[in-house]
């Protein structure tokens, strides 16, 4: 369980690069959000890296 949650930490941190470096490509790429702002990409992206890096500290934190 321990490692499912911290893959699933690890897969919201690499999610959320993209969002927060390419705001204008992932716009491009994903045509749902085509008419979301790069700043509100930007946010999506620190949301999802901070959710992941939470869950990857509660795990590690757990293991030990």
């Amino acid at each position: 369980m321990k490692n499912l949650l911290l893959l699933i930490g690890m897969v919201l941190i690499l999610e959320g690069i993209p969002y927060m470096v390419f705001p204008e490509s992932m716009r491009e790429w994903l045509r749902k959000i085509s008419n979301m702002p790069a700043e509100q990409l930007r946010i999506l992206g620190l949301v999802s890296m901070s959710i992941g890096l939470v869950i990857c500290w509660i795990v590690q934190r757990s293991i030990h």
